[in-house]
């Protein structure tokens, strides 16, 4: 198998349907945001700032890795710091060739400084609708309702999520920590979404087993599962979501930070593709897990053995799984296709200019 460089990855057409606005703010806008905005940090300079914010593999859990939340989340409570960081996350996807990109993120969590919540998502879709505008990108939001605070707030961010329906909200979400805090206690939330026919993922098998993929799915309705890896301890869940091509928003280096696996050797992802399941690959959080949507490709080749046919495989189930109206995801899919079929590794040419 020929080995790929990263640029081969910044050239392929690729999706990212599973990233975290506020896990993926780069740090020289937490340092500029935080002066403007008065706010002390832990450090004053990108370097001091770093190991705040950027886990590495001695991260020891996800309760662990979701601190550095703490710190991004303090200088993303105005409207205009929103539009900021919204516009800025999908400015850098798009400079790595991502032509698809669902943004998610809690309103509920940037509300410290008293923004509404149509507020906040009014600025977010701006940020975003910028950068559609500059450089051509297509995106969507998603709205995450959390685990761990109630499935009140939950319901109201459904509402939330239904309000803005056709106008860039394409789905909803439950994040943060599993453990202790089961789906299924958010489930009218869900029904309410799924009851104005609005596409939902969950977070699910990362921290907790598969039962959590099972709640999930049967008392939610997820359309997708977020990370997932937990499915290979149930074979026949996994040949439920294989039968129902169910996507799995896999996250790899995210994963194995988090510990959802040991290292990445063991990652489930080769075995979930070897066995037809409509996998994709996503970055779950640029700046905390210190990534891109090509470096995320680059390991699952060097690490996984995925080759070129694999990833181009991976790639357009990526745009299969998007949260898009079937006539413009066919569209999609359509030039995708003949762009894969005209890539060649090593070229310097592109047919998309490098941004």
């Amino acid at each position: 198998m020929d080995k790929l460089t990263i640029n081969d990855f910044i050239r392929l057409p690729k999706t990212d349907l599973h990233v975290h606005l506020d896990g993926s703010i780069r740090l020289e806008t937490i340092l500029d945001l935080a002066q403007s905005q008065r706010i002390r940090l832990p450090a004053e300079d990108v370097e001091g700032l770093r190991p705040f914010v950027q886990v590495g593999e001695g991260c020891k859990s996800l309760v662990e890795y979701l601190k550095a939340f703490d710190v991004t989340l303090s200088v993303m409570q105005t409207y205009d710091s929103l539009v900021r960081t919204a516009f800025e996350l999908a400015e850098d996807a798009a400079r790595e060739n991502v032509r698809y990109l669902e943004v998610r993120y809690s309103p509920i969590l940037h509300q410290q400084q008293g923004l509404t919540l149509h507020a906040i998502v009014q600025a977010v879709l701006e940020g975003l609708g910028m950068a559609e505008k500059a450089y051509g990108i297509r995106t969507g939001v998603i709205l995450c309702g959390m685990r761990h605070i109630s499935p009140e707030i939950s319901l109201k961010l459904a509402d939330l999520t239904v309000a803005f329906k056709n106008k860039g909200v394409v789905g909803f979400d439950l994040a943060g920590a599993e453990e202790d805090f089961p789906a299924k206690k958010h489930k009218e939330a869900f029904g309410r979404v799924l009851a104005n026919n609005i596409n939902c993922t969950l977070h699910a098998g990362e921290a907790y087993g598969p039962e959590s993929i099972h709640q999930a799915i049967h008392q939610c309705g997820a359309h997708r599962i977020g990370h997932g890896v937990r499915l290979i301890e149930d074979g026949d869940l996994l040949n439920y979501v294989n039968d129902h091509r169910i996507p799995l928003e896999c996250c790899p280096s995210s994963n194995v930070q988090t510990k959802a696996v040991k290292r990445m050797a063991d990652h489930p992802m080769r075995l979930f593709f070897d066995l037809g399941l409509r996998v994709t690959v996503n970055t779950d959080n640029r700046l905390v897990t210190g990534t891109t949507v090509s470096r995320e490709y680059q390991v699952i080749h060097e690490q996984l053995g995925f080759s070129l046919e694999e990833i181009q495989e991976i790639i357009l189930m990526g745009f299969k799984s998007a949260f898009l109206p079937y006539a413009i995801k066919r569209a999609m899919l359509a030039d995708v296709v003949n762009e894969l079929k005209a890539f060649h590794p090593g070229s310097l040419e592109s047919k998309r200019e490098q941004l």
